[in-house]
Formats: C-alpha cells, sequence, structure tokens
C-alpha cells in the first residue's frame, strides 16, 4: 500500500516509530499531485517549498524528541477561501486572483501549532457560491471516480483531494452543505460542526450567519483528530462559542444500542432517486441490527428551507462582498474615466455570473419595500426550522437523511440552470439555518458506480454523538474502504 493510501492515525503511527519522516511523507504527496492533479484540478496554488520546509523543521523536532501533536507531520490542503499568511487565497475568483494574505485564519494558526504540514489551496465555486465546482473562474475540478462528473461544491476542491489521494485531509467551508455535498458526491468523510464551534476569523466571508469551517478526511477517526485540532473560542470571533472543546476521538465508540435515530419522511420523498433511497434505507437496516431504534418523523418546515436559506445567504452576501469594489480591495478595472466606472466595471469584471446573481438577489430583497416580504419572512421561516429541530432533538439522538438527491452528475449538465443546481440543496441548507453540527459518511454507490452519502444529524454543539453513530456504522460497513481508481 502507497502511503498516500494511509489515513492520519495510521501514518502519525509511522512517524512516531520513525519508520517514515516528514520528508518522504511530503515528497510522496507532492509527486501524487504531479501525477494526477492535471486529471483532478483539484489545486489552485501547490506549496512543494513550503511544505517542504515545514517538513525538515517537524523531522528535526522528532529527532530531538519534542512534544508534537497529533497532525505533526501530516499533509493537509486547504479550501481558497481561508486566509494563508503569505500564500494566494483567490477564492477561485478574479476579484481576488492575485490576494496574498498578511495574516493567517484562526484554524491555520491551530494547524500550524499541531505542526501539520499544508500542502496547498484548493479549487472552488467562486466566493462559495455553488454546488458543482463549475464555477471557479480558473478551471472545473472533477471528481476522481469519473473524470466527466462534477465533484460537488463548494468545496470540491477538497472533497476531490482526499478522494484522489492528494492530501490526507483537508478543510472546506460549509454554508448550506458545501462540506457534505462533496463529501458524498467523492466518497468521503465530510463534518460542519456546530455554528460556532470553529473560528470563522480569516474565513472570506460568504453568508456569515451560516458559514462554517470543517474537515473533509478519509474516515471518521481523521475526522475526529481534525476537529480536535480547529475546534475553540476565539477572541477574534465574535460568533465564536465559549463551550467546552472535548476529545472527540473518544468518542469513538462502536456502539450504538439505545440510540434513538429519526428519519423525516420530507427527505426521503419525491426528488430523492431510488439509488439513494436504496442505499439510505440499507443504512438504517445497519442501526437497526446494531440495536439502535429508528423510527420515521416529520420536519414540515423542510420545505421553507430552501427558498429561505438562498433569501439569506443572498441578502448576507450582497453585504459581505460590498466590500470588493476595486478601490477597498480588489481587482481594479483599468477601463473607467469616472469613479463610478471603477465600481461598475471593476464588479462586473472581476465577479463571475453566479457571484452576481446572488449579490443582486440579496440586494433586492434587502431593499426597500422587499425587506419584510422576502428577508424578514425567511427570518421567521428560519427561527421555525431552529424550533422544529429542538422538537426533534428531544425525541431523537440523531437525524438521518440523505446527503443529496443524487449521485454526483455530468459536468456541464446542469450549470446552465441556477434553479435546478439549487434544488440539489434541499438535503443539507436546514442544517446551516438551525446551526447544527452534521456529517457525511460513505454508505454505497449508485447504479452508475459513484458514491452515495448519508447525513448524520445532532444537536448544538453535540458532535460526539453524531461522530459516535458515523463511527459505529463505519465499522460495519465496508463502504470508506473503497478508493477512487485515479
Amino acid at each position: 500500500m502507497n502511503l498516500f493510501d494511509l489515513t492520519i492515525h495510521e501514518l502519525r503511527e509511522k512517524l512516531e516509530k520513525r519508520e517514515i519522516t516528514s520528508v518522504q511523507l511530503t515528497k510522496c504527496y507532492l509527486d501524487r499531485i504531479k501525477e494526477v492533479d492535471e486529471k483532478t484540478k483539484a489545486y489552485v496554488t501547490v506549496c512543494g517549498e513550503y511544505a517542504l520546509n515545514r517538513a525538515k523543521e517537524i523531522d528535526e523536532k522528532y529527532a530531538k524528541g519534542e512534544k508534537l501533536g497529533p497532525l505533526a507531520g501530516i499533509p493537509i490542503a486547504i479550501k481558497d477561501n481561508i486566509c494563508t499568511k503569505g500564500i494566494k487565497t483567490t477564492c477561485s475568483s478574479k476579484m481576488l486572483e492575485n490576494f496574498i494574505p498578511p495574516y493567517n485564519a484562526t484554524v491555520i494558526e491551530k494547524l500550524n501549532a499541531e505542526d501539520a504540514i499544508i500542502l496547498g489551496k484548493l479549487n472552488m465555486d467562486e466566493f462559495a457560491m455553488g454546488a458543482s465546482n463549475e464555477r471557479s473562474a480558473f478551471f472545473k475540478t472533477k471528481n476522481p471516480w469519473n473524470l466527466n462528473k462534477v465533484p460537488g461544491g463548494s468545496s470540491g476542491g477538497s472533497a476531490s483531494c482526499v478522494g484522489a489521494n492528494l492530501a490526507t485531509a483537508t478543510l472546506g467551508s460549509d454554508t448550506g452543505g458545501s462540506i457534505r455535498q462533496p463529501a458524498s458526491f467523492c466518497g468521503v468523510v465530510g463534518l460542519k460542526p456546530t455554528y460556532g464551534r470553529v473560528s470563522r476569523y480569516g474565513l472570506v466571508a460568504f453568508a456569515s450567519s451560516l458559514d462554517q469551517i470543517g474537515p473533509l478526511t478519509k474516515d471518521v477517526t481523521d475526522s475526529a483528530i481534525m476537529l480536535n485540532a480547529i475546534s475553540g473560542k476565539d477572541n477574534m470571533d465574535t460568533t465564536s462559542a465559549n463551550v467546552e472543546v472535548k476529545d472527540y476521538t473518544k468518542a469513538l465508540i462502536n456502539d450504538v444500542k439505545g440510540l434513538k435515530i429519526g428519519v423525516p419522511k420530507e427527505y426521503m420523498g419525491e426528488g430523492i432517486s431510488e439509488d439513494v433511497k436504496d442505499a439510505i434505507n440499507k443504512a438504517i437496516e445497519v442501526y437497526k441490527s446494531l440495536g439502535a431504534t429508528v423510527e420515521e418523523c416529520s420536519i414540515p418546515v423542510t420545505k421553507y428551507a430552501l427558498p429561505a436559506y438562498y433569501i439569506i445567504s443572498g441578502a448576507e452576501a450582497s453585504s459581505n462582498l460590498g466590500r470588493f469594489d476595486g478601490i477597498r480591495y480588489g481587482y481594479r478595472t483599468k477601463n473607467y474615466s469616472t469613479l463610478s466606472d471603477i465600481y461598475r466595471n471593476s464588479r462586473s469584471e472581476g465577479f463571475g455570473e453566479e457571484v452576481k446573481r446572488r449579490i443582486l438577489t440579496g440586494t433586492y430583497v434587502l431593499s426597500s419595500g422587499y425587506y419584510d416580504a422576502y428577508y424578514k419572512k425567511a427570518q421567521k421561516v428560519r427561527t421555525k426550522v431552529i424550533n422544529e429541530y429542538k422538537e426533534m432533538f428531544e425525541k431523537y439522538d440523531v437525524i438521518l437523511t440523505p446527503v443529496s438527491p443524487t449521485t454526483a452528475y455530468d459536468l456541464n449538465s446542469k450549470v446552465n440552470n441556477p434553479v435546478e443546481m439549487y434544488l440539489a440543496d434541499i438535503c443539507t441548507v436546514s442544517v446551516n439555518i438551525a446551526g447544527v453540527p452534521a456529517i457525511s459518511v460513505p454508505c454505497g454507490f449508485g447504479k452508475d458506480n459513484m458514491p452515495i452519502g448519508m447525513q448524520l444529524i445532532g444537536k448544538h454543539f453535540d458532535e460526539e454523538t453524531i461522530l459516535r453513530a458515523a463511527y459505529t456504522y463505519e465499522q460495519n460497513t465496508n463502504w470508506h474502504t473503497m478508493k477512487a481508481d485515479i
């Protein structure tokens, strides 16, 4: 088996025993990137020299017998909307094509403190607005299971990277499913933590009340290890929660006896493909055989969550992206004669079609005369979503749903139909609206031989329970062991 096939916990053991060095491991991944990334196009920027210098430093620490963290010497890649000091952070947009941050995001500082090695930055839908990774200003990332399929989005580069073994793990961001959906499409594990569990400082904002950074990994154990590394209160982020961070690896217990699982009927009805329903139903049977109680339940507000999400996220995007105007931040047009020309042309030339669409939608719903009809009403729906989840968690420990209505679809098949693409988020957006944690784990394959993911949703700040449920399922099935042949 190649080193790039191994998980964080397997590689850490080899590093501690000095069976391999950090430099050897990093070179292995850099060689793999040279060989494979021309096919997948997961990376926007590869930091080869930087990564090797870091690896040498870590090997010296090993040689001196210094105490090192669980991620010491582990090669990790980062979604390109998370600021990295001295390394380009483009958000896959012409608007920030040459932006080099003068500071690190808090999650990067935490990874550096753990002595992790950053291999580079990963492609994404521009400013995280998209569900297929076809909205990057640079190029389209491809699914490692089938290069004619999308990897999902907006963290498609992050998911494709792990699925193709181009990094041991990655960080993505999730605003309406942007970690979980690509994880499902690429057959990897994707965790969206509780809102406030992980600092957003240094994450280029799309929708500030919905965005959350989280890991994409090869298995659930690695997900827990990554969550340990990036969680915690941060004074640089006022929405960061002052809640105790536990050792999530202690939640990895192969036992779901007595666990109560609710399956909302709204997530298993019209629009969900038969392949996905079949995989989810088989996963339910696995849980029943292991002693969990599984019941059908109902979250009626689900049908309103999607339109509420696109109103709220568009409104926040309109506000957050107002700073990119050619004067304060971002690309500046060369075609101008007045100040108004600078604003208009810089934004017209610097933003892509989908970003413009969301800015316009958001500006409209916030405008005088429409605020009450759209934005205010969407916030009322948000409150109802939160309350209905609270009611569900009085009865159940975990809510189980599909991640996506279908497996990964063909490149270019939906890119010109934004409404159809928006509908693909139906299973994931309510989690962000409610601010609760959720994880996607592989649970089967469709007739097209593409991966299918199962979503496990938990109570606020109860990542332990969904990790336990995901780990138990993983230990009693073999879906996570299947790898893309690329």
